[in-house]
């Protein structure tokens, strides 16, 4: 895994989650209530601080988790809750540890099917299903791994120039693509919520008038 990513819009942390499987999976662990750069830079960010070219499973494991907390509540913050994602960071890496000694590659590296990866990567602390078959997503479209049946394990996210989550993202235009899918999706939720609480409110207005 070496190849050139594009979603922390930076060189230098784009470069290292091109290169390192776990600061990718870091990067879709802290990808939730942040912008998807902030999240995608902070491997990135977390290495530096701890003096290194990359993200080590069995160090980060074992790391004081108080001292752990403050590298990433550090300003800039790596996250905006620092604290709860620096302990979601160790679970993963501690349940990498204890299952694929530490190496992150080899949760696919005998994957035979899109199904079984699948499992393997909601399996992992801190990730549920849509965060699962994003990242088996990134992995079939942009990382070269591609166990049969992945695209139809992936869901929606699997299908071509589906623009609809970071394994999308080659470059500014694409960004912008999914960027416009998924504000899409915030609007037309809010309509739906919108719509249900005049229907409740309506409901219990007619129930009062009844009275």
């Amino acid at each position: 895994m070496d190849v050139t990513l594009h979603l922390a819009q930076e060189p230098a942390a784009d470069e290292l989650l091109g290169r390192s499987p776990l600061a990718a999976l870091v990067g879709m662990l802290l990808d939730q209530q942040v912008p998807m750069e902030w999240a995608f830079a902070g491997p990135h960010t977390i290495a530096v601080r701890l003096g290194a070219d990359d993200l080590d499973a069995q160090e980060i494991a074992a790391y004081d988790p108080e001292a752990f907390a403050a590298l990433l509540a550090t300003k800039p913050a790596v996250h905006r809750y620092p604290g709860s994602m620096a302990k979601r960071i160790q679970q993963l890496c501690q349940y990498l540890v204890e299952h694929y000694e530490g190496d992150p590659t080899a949760i696919w590296q005998d994957a035979a099917t899109g199904d079984e990866l699948l499992k393997r990567l909601n399996d992992l602390p801190g990730f549920g299903k849509q965060k699962a078959q994003i990242f088996l997503a990134l992995l079939g479209k942009q990382l070269g791994v591609r166990p049969k049946g992945w695209r139809e394990a992936a869901g929606d996210y699997g299908a071509p120039k589906a623009y609809r989550s970071v394994a999308d993202i080659t470059g500014p235009e694409s960004l912008r693509k999914v960027r416009a899918h998924k504000q899409e999706l915030k609007a037309a939720a809010k309509a739906s919520s919108t719509k249900t609480t005049k229907a409740m409110k309506t409901t219990k207005a007619t129930k009062a008038t009844k009275k």
